[in-house]
C-alpha cells in the first residue's frame, strides 16, 4: 500500500476541511494534505443558487443517508442529505448566513470550562472569514473570503407574512447575526453576485497553487491508524474514476477528523474508537473506548405548515409554465437576479414558542412555493410554506454503524419529538403559525390551511400533526462532543484534541455540545477557524 506522509492530513473536504486546509498551509514550513471521497465543484448546478433542488438526492453531491423509521416521525423515515465534495454541505444548502445566539456560545463555554468558546472570544473568528456586503463593523468583517450578501429578489407575499408577523407582536429585525436573532428580516446569504459561494470556491480554490497543500478527490477514508494511543495516519480507498487503489496517509503532527456529525463518529468506529460494547458487536477491536462517539445526536426538526392563497404571486404558478420558467432563466442569465437566485428560503422569523422562554427558541423559513414533500413538483395553485424548527430540541438521537466495513452506510436514529417539551414546542409553534396568518396584513388574499390541515387543535393533535409533516432541516450536530474531562460522554476537549488519544482532533459540527440557535453552516466554520489557531499554538 503506497504511503505518503504530510504533518496534516486533514479528513474531509466539506465547510470545516475547507477553512482547516487554507489556514494551515498559510504556512509554507509545514506540508498539508485534503482529503476528500467527492470531487471538484465542476457541476453548473451547484453554482446555480437554485440548483440545490438538483443536489440534494443526487449520488454526485450528496451522501444519500436514510434515517431509520422514526417513532416520532409516526413511523417514517427520511432522506438525510450531506454534502459531497470539496465545499461539502456547502455545496447543497440553504446558503443561508446564521451564527445563532451569544446565549449558545456562553453555554459551550459554560460547559467545557474554557471562556475561549464565548459569544465574545469567537465573535472576531466569524469576522474573520467573512466578507459582509456592508464591509466592518461591530458585528461583521469586510475582508475574508466568505461573501455574505442580501438575497436578489423580492415577494410580496413575503412581505405580507412579515407584516403579519409583527401584527401579532414579532418586531423587524435588520441582522440576524449580532448574538440576538429576535424578530423577522430576510435572510442573508452566501452569495457573490447571485452565485452560490460555497467554503471550496471561498477558502480552497484561491490557495490550491500553494506547494505545501496536496488535495486528494475520491478518496473515501476506510481507518484511522494508531501507534499505541497515537493516531499515526488513515488509510484510504482511492476511488478514481480509471482505477481504484487503497492508500495510506500518514501525519507527522495531527490528523484532524473534518467529515462531518455523521461521517466523523463512523470513521471513528470502524477504526476501534467508541462505545465498547457496539464494536464488540460485530467482533471488533477495542482501540480506545469513548461511549460518547457517535451519541448526542441534536437537528432541527422543521414543520411544514402551508397555505393557498388567492390574489397574490406565488413561484407555483410561475414555474408551472415554460414561459415562467423561461423568464426565470433569462433573467438570471443577464442580471444574476430572480428566483434561479433563491435560497430555499427567503424570509426568517425568531421568536418564543411561549413567553417565558429566555430567548428565541424557534425559527421560522417562509417559502412563496408549496409543494407536497422535497423533490416532489410544486402544487399548481398559489400558496406559501412557513417552515418553524425548534431551535433546542432536547431530544438525542446516535450515529452508529451497521458493519465493520467502511463502507457500509451507518444507522442514523434522529428520535425526533422524543421528549415532552418537544412536543409541547410542536403544538405551540403551529399555534403561533396560525396566529400569524389569521392577522390582517394576510387576510386580503383569504389564507386556506392545508399542511398540516385545521382539524388538528389539541396538543395530543398538534403532536401527531408534527410527526405526519415534520422533516428535518438539515443541521445534525453533537455525535462527537466537546466537554469536560470529568464529562463520560465527551468525546473532545475544549481544544477539541479526542480524549485519550494523541495527534488526533475533530473539527467540524460533530463537537458542538449542544446544537445553535439557528442555521449551523456558520458556526461550523467558526469552529475550524478556531480549531485552525489551536494547531498552530500547539505546534
Amino acid at each position: 500500500m503506497e504511503t505518503q506522509t504530510f504533518d496534516y492530513v486533514i479528513v474531509g473536504g466539506g465547510s470545516a476541511g475547507c477553512v482547516l486546509a487554507n489556514r494551515l498551509s498559510a504556512d509554507p514550513k509545514v506540508s498539508v494534505c485534503l482529503l476528500e471521497a467527492g470531487r471538484q465543484d465542476n457541476w453548473h448546478w451547484i453554482h446555480i443558487p437554485v440548483g440545490y433542488l438538483y443536489c440534494i438526492a443526487n449520488p454526485r453531491t450528496d451522501w444519500m443517508y436514510r434515517t431509520t423509521a422514526d417513532p416520532g416521525l409516526n413511523g417514517r423515515d427520511i432522506h438525510y442529505a450531506r454534502g459531497r465534495g470539496f465545499g461539502g454541505c456547502s455545496l447543497i444548502n440553504a446558503m443561508i448566513y446564521m451564527r445563532g445566539q451569544s446565549r449558545d456560545y456562553d453555554h459551550w463555554a459554560e460547559l467545557t470550562g474554557d471562556s475561549s468558546w464565548n459569544w465574545e472570544s469567537v465573535l472576531p473568528l466569524f469576522k474573520k472569514h467573512e466578507s459582509h456586503h456592508l464591509g466592518d463593523s461591530e458585528f461583521h468583517g469586510g475582508g475574508g473570503e466568505l461573501r455574505v450578501e442580501e438575497q436578489r429578489l423580492s415577494w410580496e407575499v413575503l412581505d405580507r407574512f412579515r407584516e403579519a408577523a409583527r401584527e401579532a407582536g414579532i418586531p423587524y429585525t435588520s441582522d440576524f447575526n449580532s448574538g440576538d436573532n429576535a424578530g423577522s428580516g430576510k435572510f442573508e446569504v452566501t452569495q457573490k453576485r447571485g452565485i452560490r459561494w460555497h467554503a471550496g470556491k471561498a477558502f480552497l480554490k484561491p490557495v490550491l497553487h500553494r506547494p505545501n497543500l496536496t488535495v486528494v478527490p475520491f478518496a473515501w477514508a476506510r481507518k484511522l491508524y494508531f501507534d499505541g494511543r497515537r493516531c499515526t495516519g488513515v488509510e484510504i480507498w482511492n476511488a478514481y474514476p480509471q482505477g481504484a487503489e487503497s492508500r495510506f496517509y500518514a501525519a507527522r503532527r495531527e490528523v484532524v477528523l473534518s467529515a462531518g456529525s455523521i461521517g466523523t463518529p463512523q470513521l471513528l468506529q470502524v477504526s476501534g474508537v467508541g462505545e465498547p460494547g457496539l464494536l464488540q458487536t460485530y467482533q471488533m477491536s477495542v482501540n480506545h473506548a469513548l461511549p460518547g462517539v457517535g451519541a448526542n445526536l441534536q437537528d432541527h426538526l422543521q414543520l411544514r405548515t402551508a397555505y393557498k392563497v388567492q390574489g397574490i404571486r406565488t413561484l407555483n404558478e410561475i414555474a408551472g409554465t415554460l414561459a415562467g420558467k423561461a423568464k426565470m432563466a433569462l433573467e438570471f442569465a443577464l442580471h444574476r437576479t430572480g428566483p434561479l437566485t433563491m435560497a430555499p428560503s427567503q424570509l426568517g422569523i425568531f421568536w418564543k414558542s411561549r413567553p417565558e422562554m429566555a430567548s428565541p427558541n424557534i425559527e421560522y423559513h417562509v417559502q412563496p412555493l408549496s409543494l407536497e414533500k422535497f423533490g416532489d413538483p410544486l402544487h399548481p395553485f398559489p400558496a406559501f410554506t412557513a417552515s418553524v424548527c425548534n431551535l433546542r430540541p432536547t431530544s438525542r438521537g446516535h450515529v452508529r454503524i451497521q458493519s465493520p466495513q467502511w463502507d457500509v452506510k451507518p444507522e442514523i436514529h434522529c428520535a425526533y419529538l422524543s421528549t415532552e417539551e418537544d412536543r409541547k414546542v410542536a403544538a405551540d409553534a403551529l399555534r403561533l403559525t396560525r396566529r400569524i396568518v389569521a392577522q390582517p396584513a394576510l387576510a386580503p388574499y383569504y389564507p386556506e390551511e392545508f399542511l398540516p390541515g385545521p382539524l388538528y387543535q389539541t396538543d395530543a393533535e398538534l403532536a401527531q400533526a408534527a410527526g405526519n409533516i415534520g422533516t428535518t432541516i438539515f443541521h445534525p450536530v453533537g455525535t462527537c462532543k466537546m466537554g469536560r474531562a470529568d464529562d463520560p460522554m465527551a468525546v473532545v476537549d475544549s481544544q477539541l484534541r479526542v480524549i485519550g488519544l494523541e495527534g488526533l482532533r475533530i473539527a467540524d459540527a460533530s463537537i458542538m455540545p449542544t446544537i445553535t440557535s439557528g442555521n449551523t453552516n456558520a458556526p461550523t466554520m467558526m469552529i475550524a477557524e478556531k480549531a485552525a489557531a489551536m494547531i498552530k499554538a500547539a505546534a
